[in-house]
């Protein structure tokens, strides 16, 4: 294959800016970027280089430069990693004369992709490379390195090998048994597959949990003007992130930013108090409000729990139903604060007093925002599915071995019950890449970072 080139390192300054080729003519390359037609380096040894241009013949930079040869490297193809100071201008020196030797600037993810053509891992285990160099927490990190190590794989090749067992016994009752399978076989057939079922659905089940420490728990906080909304993100967020002011209307754009409680990452938006705009640009602000209320996975409602109710407090509260909402009574620091608020919304939210003022109650909101994670404990915690592909793949699965039972129970031809279990192959198949369609590759790595 042609080689590519790409930074492997955040673009801008730096200490040290890590330029990788991989392919064929990777050496070649190098031997000309250092001058020397005779370079023969031992591999995974780093050796001090002088790098010159191609067009000019100056010194670029004195680098440091390791060969890594196939098979044995990250892609399975010949390797040269350039480290070089990380000055944008000597990087794209060092780029701009490998292009000129003929090589090609890589894609998003080709490092990896290649890694996957070439048998260094299968696509479960490149996806836990993006979600690692992605993770907002450790314990992300920590799922992401489980994944990578290859335990989501060896957790499904298992139910692939059983199942598998399974398909070639209906296929040989098709092409050598002129007989039906007998009553007691086909029951044990069925067992077996609902115990797949089982398993699959099991193991999909942890996608709750998995995806919102890969992705975050999106926590929006709602409520009219001048309840404390702005005052109760800063609070959590340990810094004044929103402005803070007397007047109502001061927030009028929505703010965003990730905290971690218990090895979660939980995404807080501060939006604009819900009330009629008095001007075009208020409006706008509302409007992404709703937009930021219709995309979280939780809706904290901000009351000043000093006054008393209005109707239009009563109407905003029956906004979000389907999601988890949390309600947050304000100001419970003041004389005037009122205990009845509380005890007429239990049972339709979670309600936790607080006094953002005085930081009252804030660590119990945030067990309330956690919820059902709060006894998650990411460090004992076992594989989690955290991407969306493998919990739709996996549900897939199941539902085609269900309906492979729902056959078998009522009598159906073995050619009707393989074509589920056809179908459910291939979709464990789809989570480790042995299956995918080149399309779906491409979608997946587009996700990459270039230089990995």
């Amino acid at each position: 294959m042609d080689t590519i080139v790409a930074l492997a390192t955040p673009s801008g300054r730096s200490a040290v800016g890590v330029v990788r080729l991989s392919g064929s003519s990777s050496l070649a390359i190098a031997r000309i970027l250092i001058g020397d037609s005779e370079f023969q380096p031992a591999p995974a040894h780093t050796l001090l280089k002088s790098i010159r241009s191609v067009a000019t013949g100056e010194l670029i930079d004195r680098g440091l430069l390791t060969f890594f040869k196939s098979p044995n490297s990250f892609t399975g193809e010949d390797v040269v990693e350039i480290c070089c100071h990380g000055s944008p201008v000597i990087v794209r020196e060092v780029i701009d004369s490998v292009l000129t030797l003929g090589g090609r600037l890589a894609g998003p993810g080709e490092f990896s992709l290649r890694a996957l053509g070439n048998g260094k891992m299968d696509l479960s285990q490149a996806e836990a490379i993006r979600d690692l160099i992605e993770a907002q927490t450790a314990a992300a990190a920590r799922q992401a390195i489980r994944q990578m190590g290859g335990e989501l794989s060896a957790r499904l090749q298992p139910l692939k090998s059983e199942l598998l067992n399974l398909i070639v016994l209906l296929e040989s009752a098709i092409e050598f048994v002129e007989d039906d399978i007998p009553q007691l076989q086909k029951d044990a057939i069925t067992g077996k597959l609902r115990l797949l079922a089982s398993e699959c659905g099991n193991l999909a089940s942890t996608f709750s949990a998995g995806h919102l420490l890969r992705d975050g728990l999106k926590v929006t906080i709602v409520g009219p003007p001048n309840a404390g909304k702005s005052t109760i993100f800063n609070k959590l967020l340990r810094f004044d992130r929103a402005i803070v002011t007397d007047i109502p209307g001061t927030t009028r754009d929505t703010l965003s930013e990730t905290i971690n409680i218990k090895g979660v990452p939980v995404v807080l938006t501060d939006t604009a108090g819900l009330r009629d705009a008095e001007n075009p640009i208020e409006s706008i602000g509302l409007e992404r409000t709703r937009t930021a209320m219709a995309d979280a996975d939780l809706l904290l409602f901000v009351l000043d729990g000093s006054s008393e109710l209005k109707p239009q407090d009563f109407e905003l509260l029956q906004i979000g139903n389907g999601t988890r909402r949390v309600l947050a009574l304000n100001k419970s620091d003041l004389p005037t604060f009122h205990n009845q608020i509380s005890d007429s919304f239990n049972g339709t939210f979670e309600v936790v007093e607080v006094s953002a003022r005085e930081e009252q109650g804030l660590e119990d909101l945030l067990e309330a925002v956690i919820g059902p994670l709060h006894s998650f404990d990411s460090n004992e915690s076992g594989l989690l599915i955290t991407d969306a592909r493998h919990y739709d793949l996996l549900c897939r699965t199941r539902s085609e071995l269900e309906a492979a039972c729902s056959l078998l129970a009522a009598g159906a031809g073995e050619e009707l019950v393989l074509v589920h279990l056809h179908n459910g192959l291939r979709y464990l198949g789809d989570v480790t890449g042995e299956t995918t369609a080149e399309d779906v590759l491409s979608q997946i790595f587009s996700t990459f970072c270039i230089g990995k």
